[in-house]
């Protein structure tokens, strides 16, 4: 959906990119988690508490906007959809800034970035309470709050993501349910204190709430992976320890150059070698190969040099790289991510007025809201728990749950009554959980584009969806005054969750298709070297310059 800003290259802004990001030297709390490789905890932990208060403060908050529709639509004598700008303008520029957000958090930090993000959201809120026109509340909730969810979540869950590996997906889905706490508690909560103070002192109240973003900012120190180096003893058995290392380093050196030289790239190599996590420091381990190369005495043509412009040291990762569009599965991504928007907001902007157009009890109706929450709850602990133990692509697993998703949405067009709709809603909470706290995430998986290119990609993948997230409401709410039927507008969710589900299953087939033609280009490259080569280096001399240098350490 990106560290600590300024004088030394030490701090992550992803695992993959140790000291891609400059953090300056400042005391104690203040400055950088040093861990020797990523933690899967520690600090973590209360990144993760932040990252619930900021899922809070800003999709709960927007989610639970829909209670006051109908006051507004009052208040202000206007439309559906002039109403439902409100919510649009906001979801937008939420995701619209979400490149501007990127910048500024490499270049001042997450911290003051978030904490910019909750003093913005808390005004624009108020501001809102004083309001006397809806064209006013397009500024206050619309930009200034839409723009402060931006700074507060993008960069949250981004650091989030680097003090996790292994139980990423478990932890992010968990923190990520603050969402769903919210609307569960806001919806019935705030529809009984509009009653008796009104909708304006409503939100002034919520305004003070996100206020409390500023409070959680401070926990979001960067981290720093820093290996610990190799200790070297005097004595003669750890002489001999050294040695015996030594030789092994300069075998798995060879090993390493041989498979470089005959089939793949030190780029996969490294990924390979890091697994989910992707936490390889490209910089030192490039560094380590040439002076292993060095030492083994290999020719120059089998050592690879970085590429100009690479994640060399004190070289920083492009966080917004729109090149990454010529990439086919990203791009189909991307066009996933943009349809399936205009499901994430108009259901919970529309459901209260849709139950009581269905005969249920206006009292009654907000429940509608905590019934998809709850829901939604139990569907992000649920996917978390699956992606950790999924033995399929994970992609595979988002796309029946989008499909489910899109039935889900078709039939609240159809159904009646309390019971019908609950059981709606509560299918929908269920599945909007599983899809939400999972697509921004899964980008950093390699069958999307990987943890190491995440970093390029999330602002731009944020940016593209932002289109669908204004479009959304506005779309639903003239199907609604044209037709006179809220449930039209749960036409648009399905069609757009529909049309998403066609494009995640084209990410796969993308993702294959690029996978082959670059081991095709890579491999005829290769023979095109070797062709050239007059003396190409048998790999037969490189398994006998093994041999020989093991014999050469048990000697010494």
């Amino acid at each position: 959906m990106l560290a600590n800003s300024a004088s030394r290259s030490a701090a992550a802004t992803f695992p993959l990119y140790y000291k891609a990001m400059e953090t300056p030297r400042v005391p104690g709390c203040l400055g950088p988690n040093v861990y020797p490789a990523v933690p899967d905890g520690g600090w973590g932990w209360a990144v993760a508490v932040a990252f619930f208060m900021v899922e809070v403060n800003t999709y709960g908050v927007l989610k639970t906007l829909g209670v006051f529709l109908q006051d507004l639509m009052e208040e202000f004598q206007e439309s559906n959809s002039r109403v439902s700008w409100v919510i649009s303008i906001s979801a937008f520029i939420f995701a619209f800034t979400a490149p501007l957000a990127s910048l500024l958090s490499n270049r001042f930090g997450y911290r003051p970035v978030v904490m910019m993000g909750g003093f913005l959201m808390s005004l624009g809120m108020i501001c809102s309470a004083f309001t006397s026109s809806i064209n006013q509340m397009y500024v206050t909730i619309g930009i200034i709050s839409g723009f402060g969810f931006c700074l507060s979540f993008l960069p949250t869950v981004t650091i989030l993501a680097q003090y996790f590996s292994r139980r990423r997906a478990l932890v992010t889905s968990i923190a990520s349910s603050g969402e769903s706490f919210a609307i569960f508690a806001f919806a019935p909560a705030f529809s009984r204190l509009k009653q008796a103070i009104g909708w304006r002192c409503c939100l002034v109240v919520l305004g003070v709430m996100q206020a409390s973003v500023v409070v959680f900012g401070v926990l979001l120190r960067p981290i720093s992976i820093e290996p610990e180096p190799v200790k070297e003893d005097s004595d003669s058995d750890s002489m001999s320890n050294s040695d015996s290392e030594s030789a092994s380093l300069k075998q798995q050196s060879a090993y390493e150059l041989e498979n470089e030289q005959t089939r793949t790239s030190l780029s996969s190599a490294m990924s390979r070698g890091s697994g989910d996590s992707g936490v390889t420091s490209l910089s030192s381990s490039d560094q380590d190969l040439r002076d292993n190369a060095e030492e083994v005495s290999l020719p120059p043509s089998l050592v690879q040099e970085a590429p100009e412009g690479g994640a060399g040291a004190g070289s920083p990762p492009r966080l917004l790289d729109f090149s990454m569009l010529k990439d086919a599965a990203f791009l189909w991504y991307c066009l996933f991510g943009l349809l399936a928007t205009l499901g994430f907001f108009a259901p919970q902007l529309y459901i209260i007025e849709l139950s009581k157009s269905r005969g249920v009890a206006p009292s009654v109706a907000p429940s509608m809201l905590s019934v998809m929450a709850v829901a939604e709850i139990v569907g992000r602990f649920s996917i978390g728990v699956v992606m950790n133990r999924v033995g399929c692509k994970k992609t595979r697993v988002l796309l029946g749950c989008v499909v489910a998703m899109a039935m889900v949405l078709l039939a609240f067009a159809v159904v009646w009554e309390f019971w019908g709709l609950a059981v709606c809603c509560a299918l929908y909470g269920f599945f909007m959980g599983t899809v939400g706290s999972t697509h921004i995430p899964l980008l950093a998986e390699d069958e999307v584009v990987g943890i190491g290119r995440m970093p390029a990609c999330v602002g731009v993948y944020v940016f593209i969806q932002s289109f669908a997230g204004l479009a959304g409401p506005p779309l639903g709410g003239v199907l609604v005054d044209v037709t006179k039927n809220y449930g039209a507008a749960f036409y648009s969710c399905a069609a757009g969750m529909g049309l998403s589900a066609v494009c995640l299953a084209l990410v796969g087939v993308a993702k294959s298709g690029v996978c082959h033609r670059t081991s095709g280009s890579e491999n005829k490259e290769e023979e095109e070297q070797v062709s050239q080569d007059s003396k190409p280096l048998d790999f037969l001399e490189v398994d006998l310059m093994e041999t020989s240098l093991v014999e050469q350490a048990e000697v010494v």
